[in-house]
């Protein structure tokens, strides 16, 4: 299976008829996967936690929406025999790991979901970012890289660039312009070393990323694709709304 990263828009990206389906065609491109291993930027927690390993509630992680937004469900069947083996492959790498059966899927999780796996026919298991610490992530997907071979379909949801002070304003800066280009660069050449240290390398960093949990999970995701160097496609891009947010998501075979 491919590695991937999307970017993962909110929850009105539900009713962006135009992104969904670009999501659905991408899904629709790939192998179809046995089960899907997420990792959204909406969940950090050290340990490296695993979430719900059967169909629970979904997290609505999000404040002043419109009510249909909270009435969204998607009851993808758990995945413990995906759990059961990411237990095992941390175990190997001494990660420590625990599990929180209650914990459903976030807004960076399930939204893409519905998109590319409208059927929620596909098991998922929600895993959580231990920290932000760019080597750390790097590692917890390498660990995690064998899944590829077994028909999971490693999924990091984030963004690339996340401002929100620059959140539905008209135009795209160019600074986020700038930090789009780089990390499409970096990723290109697949410079580990520069995607780990964007903050003191990429241009305008501290613009494109004031928090930075939402690139977070592209470093897993390239953690995930690193055994071999990978082929690096990007299914979508350009700007949200025409404006800070870049819809860049990449694909890692």
């Amino acid at each position: 299976m491919p590695v991937i990263f999307a970017a993962h828009g909110a929850p009105i990206l539900l009713d962006d008829a135009a992104w969904m389906g670009e999501l659905a065609a991408w899904a629709s491109a790939m192998p179809r996967p046995r089960s899907i291993l997420m990792v959204s930027a909406h969940w950090e927690e050290r340990p490296v936690t695993l979430g719900a390993t059967k169909t629970v509630p979904l997290v609505y992680d999000f404040y002043g929406f419109p009510e249909r937004y909270y009435q969204t469900k998607y009851a993808a069947p758990g995945a413990p025999e995906l759990a059961a083996r990411v237990r095992e492959l941390l175990g190997r790498r001494d990660i420590a790991f625990t599990d929180d059966p209650g914990r459903g899927l976030d807004h960076g999780a399930y939204v893409p979901l519905v998109a590319m796996y409208p059927g929620a026919d596909v098991p998922v298991l929600q895993v959580s970012m231990p920290s932000l610490d760019s080597r750390e992530l790097f590692d917890l997907g390498r660990a995690l890289g064998p899944l590829r071979d077994e028909g999971v379909l490693v999924f990091g949801s984030g963004f690339l660039t996340h401002n929100m002070r620059y959140a539905f304003r008209p135009g795209t800066p160019s600074w986020a312009r700038e930090f789009d280009a780089w990390v499409a660069e970096a990723l290109s050449r697949f410079d580990v070393d520069a995607l780990q240290d964007f903050r003191h390398r990429a241009p305008a960093a501290e613009l494109a990323l004031p928090t930075w949990e939402h690139y977070a999970p592209v470093l897993l995701a390239a953690g995930a694709a690193s055994d071999e160097r990978p082929s690096v496609t990007f299914p979508i891009t350009g700007f949200w709304l025409e404006g800070a947010f870049t819809r860049r998501s990449v694909q890692l075979d």
